[in-house]
C-alpha cells in the first residue's frame, strides 16, 4: 500500500479542515446548541421524560447522529466532488496510488472530521444536561462506523454530481429529513402502530436507536437490527464505490 499518497491526501483534506474552521467545526456545533436549546426547552417543558430518560438527554444522541450523517455526506461529496470539477481528478488516476487508496484518503479524511465534529458536539450537550454513557465502546463503534458508511456515501454522492446543485439535493432533500423521521425527537413507540411500522422502513431508525442505547440502555429497534443495518449500508457503499472505479463513471472521459 502507498501510504504516503495515502497520507498526502488525509492531510491535505485536513488541512482543508483548519482553513475553514469556522464553517466546518463551529457553525455546526453552534446549530446543533440551537436544536438542543430550542427542542430541549420547548418540548422538554411538556415532556418531561422518555423512557425514564429526561427528554433534554433523551435527544442528544439523535442530535449527535443528525450532525453526523449530514456533515459525513457533505465533507466526503465536496472532497472528491471539487478535484472532479477543476479536473485536478485525472491527475490522481493517473498517479501511481490505487483506487483502494484514494478511498481511503478522501473517505478516511471525512471521517475523522465528523467523528471529531460529533465528539465536540456531545461535549457542548454535557454543558446542558447530565450524561452518562452507558456503553462508551459501542457508542464509539457507532459513531466511527456511521462516519464511515456515510463518507463513503458522500464519496458515491460527488462522483455522481455534475453540478452543485446535485451536490446538496440528497443531503438536504433526503438524508436530512429521514433523520428528522427517524426517532431523532422522539421515541417511535409514541407513535400510533401504523406509523411505527411504516417508520421501520427508514433505516436512519436503526442507526438512532442503536446510538442511543450505548449511551442510556434503551432502544426502538434490536441492537443486532442496528448493527445490521449500518453493516448492510456499508457494504452496498463499498459495492458502488468499487463499480465506479471499475467502470470509471463519471470519472473518466
Amino acid at each position: 500500500m502507498n501510504l504516503t499518497a495515502v497520507r498526502a491526501i488525509y492531510r491535505f483534506e485536513m488541512a482543508r479542515a483548519r482553513r475553514t474552521l469556522l464553517q466546518s467545526i463551529v457553525s455546526p456545533v453552534l446549530s446543533t446548541s440551537l436544536y438542543f436549546v430550542v427542542f430541549g426547552g420547548a418540548i422538554g417543558s411538556r415532556i418531561s421524560e422518555i423512557q425514564g430518560v429526561s427528554y433534554g438527554a433523551f435527544i442528544v444522541p439523535g442530535l449527535i447522529m443528525l450532525m453526523l450523517l449530514t456533515q459525513s455526506v457533505s465533507n466526503a461529496s465536496f472532497a472528491i466532488f471539487f478535484p472532479k470539477f477543476s479536473g485536478t481528478i485525472y491527475e490522481l488516476l493517473s498517479a501511481p496510488i490505487s483506487h483502494f487508496e484514494i478511498v481511503l484518503g478522501y473517505v478516511g479524511a471525512a471521517a475523522t472530521k465528523s467523528v471529531i465534529l460529533g465528539l465536540l458536539i456531545l461535549a457542548t450537550a454535557s454543558l446542558f444536561v447530565p450524561l452518562q454513557i452507558a456503553h462508551p465502546l459501542w457508542m464509539l463503534l457507532f459513531l466511527l462506523l456511521t462516519a464511515m458508511t456515510f463518507s463513503l456515501l458522500g464519496f458515491i454522492i460527488g462522483i455522481w454530481a455534475d453540478n452543485f446543485e446535485k451536490l446538496q439535493l440528497v443531503p438536504l432533500l433526503v438524508i436530512t429529513p429521514l433523520t428528522f423521521l427517524g426517532g431523532t425527537f422522539y421515541s417511535i413507540d409514541m407513535l400510533p402502530a401504523i406509523w411505527q411500522t411504516l417508520t421501520l422502513a427508514n433505516p436512519v431508525v436503526y442507526l438512532v436507536s442503536g446510538f442511543r442505547w450505548s449511551f442510556f440502555g434503551i432502544n426502538d429497534v434490536s441492537l443486532a437490527a442496528s448493527l445490521g443495518m449500518i453493516l448492510l449500508f456499508l457494504g452496498v457503499c463499498l459495492a458502488i464505490v468499487a463499480w465506479i472505479f471499475r467502470t470509471g463513471y463519471r470519472i473518466r472521459p
